[in-house]
């Protein structure tokens, strides 16, 4: 296969479909390793097997040609109606429509590497050491040895450039988003804000409610304005406890992932829990500071321009740990919120 993808580098386009069908974080991982393919293969064509859920994140990397949506979370519910809605059927007339060169699988589980048997083209992806779920290894063709004691950027930038047969690249992480197209919103903003992500859906990664409001008042008491997004109804209404009437706060209202970056890349910075939020923020090159739970983060930490990792203590309430870190947050911020 090497002679052929040296003359496909050299004379033809190169059609490759990506697998990474989910979370928001992995998603956002990819990108970097896109942008190193591009660099180093000039006629390169991505297309993207992704949730539907999260159709924009690929389409802001300025070399994502087709977007091939996939809604497997949703159809789980029901397979049924899923079966009778032609969905299915629609989906995989879509994956089938176009022969690739390669296919990469860079989810390494057991329903992306169905996908990947499904699609018409040469499969690649991680030996069954490397893949997230064992078995998964058995659906392709040609697969390779991506250690795991490593962020998770720098996991995929190598599976991208072994696969595609190029040198690894040792520039920092590039995430080719087309920020340009994301500056815009309709949304009314103030002009100098900070935006906190208070909720994600895991218990385990909470920062205490009460710690957020007393750095939601500090940042407040030095003129800075708050934003908070949310998800889900429960999200909304522990946004609404947190601001307190604040007039210097303001719950967002729903937003798509368009909006929401373009919420994030106009702020002065950002304090998150460990989210997809948190590593698109990082994505878009915005100061974060990401407070983590049992995750860590030097395996799949957020990667950018100015960030801070920051452990939370087992217990969300404990206080005096609290202190601690709203006094580095703060300490962190005063600089780039000039406070």
């Amino acid at each position: 296969m090497d002679i052929v993808l040296l003359l496909y580098c050299n004379l033809l386009f190169m059609r490759v479909l990506i697998i990474k069908m989910s979370s928001m974080g992995d998603i956002i991982h990819t990108l970097p390793a896109v942008t190193d393919a591009t660099k180093a293969i000039s006629n390169i064509q991505f297309d993207w097997v992704v949730e539907e859920a999260f159709t924009e994140i690929p389409k802001w990397h300025k070399q994502i040609q087709q977007i091939i949506p996939i809604a497997l979370r949703r159809w789980r519910k029901s397979i049924g109606r899923t079966i009778q809605s032609g969905e299915l059927k629609q989906f995989y007339t879509q994956l089938r429509a176009q022969k690739y060169d390669f296919v990469l699988d860079a989810q390494g589980s057991i329903k992306s590497a169905i996908t990947c048997y499904l699609s018409q083209g040469y499969r690649l992806g991680m030996d069954k050491h490397s893949v997230r779920e064992r078995l998964a290894f058995l659906a392709y063709q040609q697969t390779f040895s991506v250690p795991w004691q490593q962020h998770a950027i720098d996991r995929l930038r190598q599976l991208f450039a072994k696969a595609l047969k190029y040198p690894l690249s040792e520039t920092e992480p590039d995430y080719g988003i087309n920020k340009e197209n994301l500056i815009q919103t309709k949304i009314e903003l103030p002009d100098n804000y900070l935006v906190c992500i208070p909720n994600t859906s895991c218990a385990t990664k909470l920062w205490s409610n009460h710690a957020w409001s007393l750095l939601i008042e500090e940042m407040t008491a030095f003129g800075i304005n708050v934003l908070i997004p949310w998800g889900s109804e429960n999200e909304r209404k522990n946004a609404n406890r947190l601001i307190n009437k604040n007039p210097l706060t303001q719950v967002l209202p729903y937003l798509n992932l368009n909006e929401m970056a373009a919420v994030l890349i106009n702020a002065k910075a950002v304090v998150a829990v460990d989210t997809g939020l948190s590593h698109l923020s990082a994505a878009l090159g915005v100061p974060t500071v990401v407070l983590y739970g049992p995750t860590n983060p030097s395996l799949i930490g957020t990667i950018g321009p100015s960030q801070l990792h920051i452990k939370l203590s087992v217990n969300e309430n404990d206080m005096e740990n609290n202190t601690r870190i709203l006094e580095k947050i703060t300490n962190n911020l005063r600089p780039i919120l000039k406070i």
